[in-house]
């Protein structure tokens, strides 16, 4: 693993956006509890909602500076869990009483603008190919296209708060979105040490370092359960 800065702004990219996602989960669900609790109500809703948030990205920080995730040898490697522990907390997060609200008060368009963040995230990314840090089939212009989708969020969030663009435009980016999200998951995680996929030159181990591992940990839990409440809410304004 090469050496690398904070002062990178590819690496700063890695604190940076994590922490604007959880500003905007506590965004989210004081706007979800607005109309049921009094401002102070709300607020504290969020307040608690983003220390759990806090609390999650310290703990997947410190098991990363320990070095346990790179214990590949082990059955189930210790990333494998981290990796089921992403999928159930997008989904429980998702389908929750929070989710619920937060599907049900948070305007269309927010929910998909927030997965705009996967374009400035895509090109640190690339950057860091660049670096010599990530493999460059996560990147761009390797097999991942995942940046697709975060520039089409905020060409399809304009449309829709414009009122230009309905259900079906964002249903349809939502599958794609998906899609990609799911596309990138894979070769991720064959690219991991376990199964060299593309080779032991073009290992992805940067993400068991901090503060890489917020990659997982926070961008990718928080692209699936956004895709999951946008899928929810569309479910929601069928029903209504």
């Amino acid at each position: 693993m090469p050496s690398y800065s904070l002062t990178e702004p590819a690496v700063f990219a890695f604190v940076a956006i994590p922490l604007l996602l959880v500003a905007a989960l506590a965004w989210g669900t004081a706007i979800a509890y607005a109309d049921e609790n009094p401002r102070a109500g709300a607020g504290r809703s969020a307040a608690m909602v983003a220390a759990g948030a806090c609390v999650w990205m310290g703990f997947t920080h410190v098991v990363a500076t320990s070095g346990v995730l790179r214990e590949w040898d082990r059955t189930p490697p210790p990333f494998a869990l981290l990796v089921a522990a992403i999928v159930i907390g997008a989904v429980a997060l998702a389908f929750s009483t929070l989710g619920r609200r937060i599907a049900t008060h948070v305007p269309l368009w927010a929910l998909v603008g927030v997965q705009g963040f996967r374009l400035p995230l895509e090109l640190a990314m690339h950057r860091l190919v660049g670096l010599g840090i990530m493999p460059e089939q996560m990147s761009y212009t390797g097999r991942n296209l995942d940046i697709v989708t975060g520039a089409t969020a905020i060409i399809v969030a304009a449309l829709v708060a414009s009122g230009a663009g309905g259900r079906r435009l964002v249903a349809l980016w939502n599958v794609l979105g998906f899609g990609l999200l799911v596309n990138i998951v894979v070769v991720a995680i064959l690219s991991t040490p376990r199964f060299q996929f593309f080779g032991t030159e073009r290992l992805n181990v940067f993400i068991t370092y901090p503060p890489f591992v917020w990659l997982p940990a926070v961008m990718v839990l928080a692209a699936l359960a956004g895709h999951f409440l946008i899928f929810r809410a569309l479910r929601i304004t069928r029903t209504a």
